[in-house]
C-alpha cells in the first residue's frame, strides 16, 4: 500500500493565524496544492464561525476550487451538521475528529468524548463518502496530560466501521517510540492508519518516520508548517509538507509530489501572512547547487 501526504494547510494551517483569509484566497490556496501534485488536500472545516471564524465561508471557498484530476478534496467535521454541510458542498470525503479527552472534547467540539463516539458512529453509518476517524490529542491532552495508548486504541476499535484512522498529535508532545507502538496498535484493526504531528517540540519529522516503521499509510502536513490549534495553548505548527517531502524523497520513499511547486507556494504564504513560517526548506539554498 503507498503513501499519502495529506496537505491541511488550508484548514489546520490557517485556522490559528490571527487574520481571516477570504474565501477566493484560501481556493487558491488549495489550487496552488493541487499544482504541486498532493493526492489529498484538507480545504476547508465546517464548524460555526463563531468559533472559528478563520474557517467561515467554507461553502464558497470549496465552490471557488478549480478541482483537479488524482486529488482528493476533504474537509473536517465535528457533528452532524458539519458532516451535512460538507456532503452538500461536494468534498471527497470526511474527516470526523473526536478527542480522547473530555476536557479537550469539550472545548473542541462542546461535547463529552462519549456523546462525539456517539455521533461519530452516525456519521459513518450515514457516510456518502469515505469517512476518516481522527482521534485528536492522542498522544497527550494540554489539559489532562498523559493519554493512555488504551483509551485511544479502543476509540478506534469501537469506531472500526471508519474508512480510515488518524492519530493526531495535536499539541506535539509524541515520541518517536510512542507514535511507532500506537500506529502498530491501531493498525491490528485492519484499517489505514495514518498520523496528524505537530512539530511543537521538534519531534514531528522523526515522529513520522517512526510512524511509518510503524505501518502508516497516511502522514498528515502543512505546507510551510503553518498551524496549531485555537483551543490549545501554545499548539504551535505542524510539521511541513515540504519539509517532509523533502526528506522522504531524498532517502527513496517516493510522493508523487512537485517539491518546488510546494517551495514556491510556502513563499507564497509567508509574503501573504506578512511572516517567516515555520518550516525551513522553503528558506533554505537550493539542493543540489548549481554547479560553478
Amino acid at each position: 500500500m503507498g503513501l499519502t501526504i495529506c496537505d491541511v494547510g488550508p484548514r489546520d494551517g490557517l485556522q490559528n493565524e490571527p487574520e481571516t483569509l477570504a474565501p477566493h484566497v484560501r481556493a487558491e490556496f488549495v489550487n496552488r496544492l493541487a499544482d504541486a501534485g498532493l493526492p489529498r488536500i484538507e480545504a476547508a472545516s465546517f464548524v460555526r464561525a463563531d468559533a472559528v471564524p478563520q474557517m467561515a465561508g467554507a461553502e464558497e471557498v470549496v465552490a471557488a476550487i478549480e478541482r483537479r484530476a488524482g486529488t482528493e478534496y476533504s474537509g473536517l467535521a465535528l457533528n452532524e451538521k458539519g458532516y451535512d454541510r460538507l456532503v452538500a458542498a461536494g468534498l471527497d470525503r470526511v474527516n470526523f475528529t473526536l478527542a480522547a479527552t473530555d476536557s479537550f472534547s469539550r472545548r473542541n467540539a462542546n461535547q463529552s468524548v462519549e456523546e462525539a463516539v456517539a455521533t461519530a458512529g452516525v456519521v459513518i453509518e450515514r457516510a456518502e463518502l469515505p469517512v476518516t476517524l481522527t482521534i485528536s490529542v492522542a498522544f497527550g491532552c494540554p489539559f489532562e496530560g498523559e493519554v493512555d495508548p488504551a483509551v485511544v486504541a479502543d476509540l478506534c476499535e469501537r469506531l472500526g466501521a471508519a474508512d480510515e484512522l488518524v492519530l493526531a498529535d495535536t499539541i506535539g508532545v509524541a515520541t518517536p517510540r510512542r507514535v511507532r507502538r500506537l500506529v502498530e496498535r491501531v493498525s491490528i484493526l485492519g484499517k489505514p492508519v495514518g498520523a496528524h504531528l505537530h512539530n511543537t517540540r521538534n519531534t514531528g519529522y522523526a515522529c513520522a518516520w517512526a510512524a511509518l516503521d510503524g505501518g502508516a499509510t497516511l502522514l498528515d502536513a502543512s505546507v510551510g508548517g503553518l498551524g496549531g490549534c485555537p483551543f490549545s495553548p501554545h499548539a504551535t505548527g505542524n510539521v511541513a509538507t515540504d519539509d517532509l517531502v523533502w526528506q522522504l524523497e531524498r532517502d527513496g520513499v517516493g510522493t508523487g509530489v512537485d517539491l518546488d511547486a510546494l517551495v514556491e507556494t510556502s513563499r507564497w504564504l509567508a509574503g501573504l501572512l506578512g511572516r517567516r513560517l515555520e518550516g525551513y526548506l522553503y528558506r533554505a539554498a537550493s539542493w543540489p547547487a548549481a554547479a560553478r
